[in-house]
Order: structure tokens, then sequence, then C-alpha cells
């Protein structure tokens, strides 16, 4: 089978390491106009623009999005994929553990897509793409705060997709599982083994297999596809 592929602007937050690097790669692979934002303003993969963004700033993202549309064109792809983490339980966890990792992981991906979306309305196409995660929907102890700000962005696309549905635009989720990152290679080798023994395909998964799959979401193939969670987590959060 051959994935349709036609060339379209793709904006990807947090794209300058781990996950959104290896989206954007794959987005510059296949041929698109490609541009990653980070904090910094560096980093992303060859042949991505990357302009300065940050998801916790309205403003700061308006900017980026200007800067985007004036070097490659209208947006018509959006990721979502910038996040953050502060994992302790429920009773350490501070307010402000809590808050700052909604306000990134959830409301980042509100001030994005509501961005992104002006320029798809009047185009009327769109792809958005929300990373998830599997503890949105399989739970974790320690991450009350990440978990419910990954379940929240199912929501936020069935919502979306009811919506907009009708203009074009569609509005899907991806929901890695545990991925070979910077993050996961610290763990201790005994944390590793224990966690792989609940993972069907015996293995963590990679960046770049989930990059295939937000890729898709993407493509031309998949303009019927819309409010759908795809997990690529190797089979963890079956039925959840």
């Amino acid at each position: 089978m051959t994935t349709t592929t036609t060339p379209r602007t793709v904006v990807i937050t947090g794209g300058n390491r781990g996950i959104g690097y290896a989206i954007a790669e794959e987005f510059v692979a296949q041929g698109h106009r490609v541009a990653v934002t980070s904090r910094s303003g560096s980093g992303g993969p060859e042949g991505a623009l990357t302009v300065k963004g940050d998801v916790n700033d309205t403003e700061s993202i308006d900017a980026a999005f200007d800067a985007v549309e004036k070097e490659l064109g209208p947006v018509e792809v959006v990721v979502a994929n910038a996040g953050v983490t502060r994992d302790t339980l429920l009773l350490r966890m501070t307010e402000s553990d809590f808050t700052e990792v909604i306000d990134t992981n959830l409301t980042g991906a509100f001030r994005v897509v509501k961005r992104a979306s002006k320029g798809m309305l009047k185009a009327r196409f769109g792809r958005v793409v929300l990373i998830s995660s599997v503890v949105g929907l399989y739970g974790s102890p320690g991450q009350i705060n990440y978990s419910s700000s990954k379940a929240a962005l199912v929501g936020f696309a069935r919502s979306l997709t009811r919506e907009l549905g009708g203009r074009g635009i569609t509005a899907n989720v991806v929901a890695p599982g545990f991925i070979e990152t910077d993050m996961t290679a610290e763990l201790p080798e005994a944390q590793q083994s224990e966690y792989k023994k609940n993972i069907p395909a015996a293995r963590y998964g990679t960046a770049a297999e989930v990059a295939k799959a937000v890729a898709w979401l993407a493509s031309d193939d998949a303009a019927y596809i819309s409010g759908a969670v795809i997990p690529v987590d190797g089979g963890l959060g079956m039925g959840h």
C-alpha cells in the first residue's frame, strides 16, 4: 500500500528533541515544508525551519506562526507535541506541580490549535494531531497531573472533530507507550526489564515508529479518520 502525500506546511511544537524531532524528520523525509517550535529557537532536524515559540505564551505562539506563514505559507498540519512532566505522588504533589503540567500539555495544545485553526478554516483543510500518552487512559502512579493532561487531549480532539469536521479538518490523537528516548535510557536496567514485562511486544518503541503514525494521520489517506486515538504502545494499553 502506498501512502498518498500532498506536500503540506507542517508545524510541530517541541520539535527540537525526542519524539517531536523524529516527527519533524519524518515529515521532512516525505517532502513537506516543516517548521518546529522550541523555547530557545534552536534545534530541530536538518531541512526544517526552527522558530522560537513557547506554548505557555499566546503572544509567543502567534509570533511563531507569523514567522512560519511568512516563510513557508499557511499552516495546514499542526502537531501539538510539546509537553512536560512533574512526577510525584498525589499527597506530595503541589498545586503548581499540577497546574504547570496542565498549562503546558493541555492549555499549550489549546493555544497552538486555536492559532492554527484560523488558517485551516480559511483553506477548508487541516490536520490536527495531538500527542497524548498511554498513561492518559491506562493511568500511572505518580503521574496524576501528566495523565490528566494527556487524557484531556482525547476530549479536545473529539470536540474539535464535531466543531470543524465539516470544514475538511480532522483532529486525532496519537498515544505513545514506552518509547526509546534519553529519559527511558536513564532508567535502571531492572526497572526497564520490569516495564518490558508488561508490554506484549516485549520491547520499547522507537520515536520513528511514533512519527510514522503521525505522518500517516496527516496524509491524504487518512482524510476520513477523525476523533480517533491511535496507540503506538506495543499493545500495552489494550482495552483502555
